[in-house]
């Protein structure tokens, strides 16, 4: 279970081949995190689900950094 107040902004989002593709933003709600904007200015939101873990102040997700890229939201979930 991923205690989600550990995800703090600024903490490198790390993917499963230990690269960091992105820096958190903050939490948008309970289940999405906001990344920060991109060099083009665009902010990307990831599932809560795909993080592994949160230790060494990241947050590891389960994917590489190119299929996160590939499946990130560019808008905040609707419920």
């Amino acid at each position: 279970m991923i205690e989600v107040s550990k995800i703090k902004p600024d903490m490198p989002v790390v993917c499963s081949q230990n690269g960091e593709f992105a820096k958190v933003d903050h939490m948008e709600g309970d289940e999405t995190i906001k990344l920060m904007k991109d060099v083009n200015g665009q902010h990307h939101f990831i599932p809560l689900s795909w993080v592994t873990s949160t230790d060494n102040h990241q947050v590891k997700v389960d994917r590489s950094g190119e299929k996160a890229m590939r499946e990130w939201a560019v808008s905040a979930p609707t419920i």
